[in-house]
């Protein structure tokens, strides 16, 4: 049975490890962050680049426009200067070849002279304006001329100089024009490339180095931690820097070697466990030999004995009782209250008789408890609770020992009802609860307030108190001691019972 525990345990352990690394398996270099970083690095850069690319080619553009207007001036100025002859037509087509232009106007004064012309089209598909050119329509214009240029005719024309009266007009087709666009987008696409790369493999380099490096220490520390966390050497040691990954590795490291105590914790409380189910096992059949033993004490005829042994009985019966439930809190299942009216003063005596206080250690144990009060609950659930509460007073009153006067040594449980809720109180004057116990009040195996104490008294007696529907709290006092509130409230009765009740006082 054993044997096949293990093995599945083993299985289990083997698929927890496979489903922990399955998350960490490495990557190619572009699937992984480095990789996505060079990409899009490269594409903002690129994006960037047309960014400034759209407008650079407009000034392009335009100063190639700008430079064939001024070739066209310095020969319509010349060939102004041979008025009133005309100049050959030779020397007319020299003129157009070496401007690369159909046709040369001359502004001047309000009129218009052609200078010079070749095979004059019949007409112009667009027109331009060099004089006043907005950024928008200037881009506008150069990606025209890029998407549907290259064999249209164009008339372009603007100033001569500073001189506003004098302009010159040429028309000419725009083939030479995209051309020369073109080429000068294919050097900066080139270069982009080039800066693109090379600007990505800086920024790759550097942030692989600064980030992806730490980040991949990370993921290795967690892959590794998860095959085996119980090795102390698997511990990610942490780099001393004071950027985020060097705080995020101190964080880790420090939750790694938390969870190895909670791990080698758990595991020892485990075992704990099995050595106690079987140390339960045979208490009971012990106690219930001492059960049997005891009840012929009851057939013995003396007074101390008749006195004694019904409290004698019932604290064994109490014990075999522990010894069946010891275990309900390991499976997070308390028995339910099996509730009823109880005379607290009756189970508060119970309680100071099972403590059984020695006169010479001066603790006094003081009773404030109405005879008629009666609360509505499982009475050896709230024996259970009361017993562990003063329980730990005695034990925190015998520890201490700064107390100069005996009658200082108190132990009080005190009750009173409110409307339908019962408040029980426990007060002692002892050293008062330790800060660390207050920080884990309540929490099993760490809010022990004594050297040597596992807390877990304190957690099931909140369990059964919140099985009753009631709270217990820690109350804070202005002088030394600790004190606790058990707060327990009526069952809620339902409107058949209460008829009924009615129909019988009736």
């Amino acid at each position: 049975m054993d044997s096949g525990q293990d093995r599945d345990a083993a299985k289990g352990g083997k698929t927890g490890k496979v489903r922990l690394s399955q998350f960490c398996r490495p990557t190619g270099i572009f699937g992984g962050l480095s990789g996505k970083l060079l990409i899009l690095t490269i594409g903002f850069i690129l994006l960037a680049e047309v960014l400034i690319f759209v407008p650079s080619v407009a000034n392009m553009r335009l100063r190639w426009l700008e430079d064939r207007l001024n070739t066209a001036a310095a020969a319509a100025i010349v060939i102004d200067g041979l008025q009133p002859a005309e100049l050959p037509r030779a020397l007319q087509k020299e003129t157009l070849m070496a401007t690369g232009t159909r046709a040369i106007v001359l502004r001047k004064d309000g009129t218009s002279r052609l200078l010079a012309t070749a095979e004059m089209p019949a007409s112009v598909d667009d027109m331009y304006d060099l004089s006043d050119v907005s950024q928008l329509t200037a881009i506008k214009d150069a990606l025209d001329t890029l998407l549907f240029g290259g064999n249209r005719i164009i008339r372009v024309f603007g100033p001569v100089g500073g001189d506003a009266g004098t302009g010159i007009e040429v028309v000419l087709k725009d083939t030479r024009l995209r051309n020369a666009m073109l080429a000068y987008s294919g050097s900066v696409f080139f270069v982009s490339i080039l800066i693109s790369l090379f600007t990505a493999t800086l920024i790759f380099f550097a942030i692989n180095r600064m980030m992806i490096r730490p980040i991949r220490r990370l993921t290795d520390s967690m892959q590794a931690y998860s095959d085996d966390p119980e090795d102390p050497g698997r511990v990610l040691v942490p780099d001393t820097g004071r950027d985020e990954l060097a705080v995020a590795g101190r964080h880790l490291a420090s939750m790694q070697s938390q969870l190895q105590k909670t791990l080698k914790q758990q595991k020892n409380l485990a075992a704990l466990g099995l050595a106690v189910s079987k140390i339960n096992h045979d208490m009971r059949n012990i106690l219930s030999a001492a059960q049997l033993m005891s009840d012929r004490l009851v057939d013995v005829d003396d007074p101390m004995v008749k006195r004694f042994a019904p409290k004698l009985l019932r604290t064994i019966d109490r014990a075999v009782g522990y010894t069946t439930e010891v275990l309900s809190y390991g499976q997070t299942s308390e028995s339910a209250p099996r509730r009823r009216k109880i005379h607290l003063v009756e189970l508060i005596s119970e309680v100071r008789d099972i403590l059984a206080i020695d006169p010479e250690s001066g603790i006094e144990f003081v009773e404030q408890v109405s005879q008629e009060l009666e609360v509505d609950a499982d009475s050896e659930q709230l024996f259970r609770v009361i017993h562990n509460l003063c329980r730990n007073a005695h034990q925190a009153l015998l520890a201490f020992s700064d107390i100069t006067s005996d009658s200082m040594k108190r132990i009080t449980v005190s009750a009173h009802r409110i409307g339908s809720v019962v408040s029980i109180t426990v007060d002692d004057t002892g050293p008062g609860m330790p800060q660390k116990a207050r920080e884990n009040l309540f929490t099993a195996f760490r809010g022990s307030a004594r050297s040597g104490g596992t807390g877990l008294g304190l957690a099931i007696a909140r369990e059964l108190v919140l099985a009753h529907g009631g709270t217990i709290a820690l109350v804070e006092k202005p002088a030394a001691g600790t004190q606790f509130r058990i707060e327990i409230p009526d069952r809620p009765v339902s409107l058949d019972d209460y008829r009924s009740r009615s129909l019988q006082e009736s």
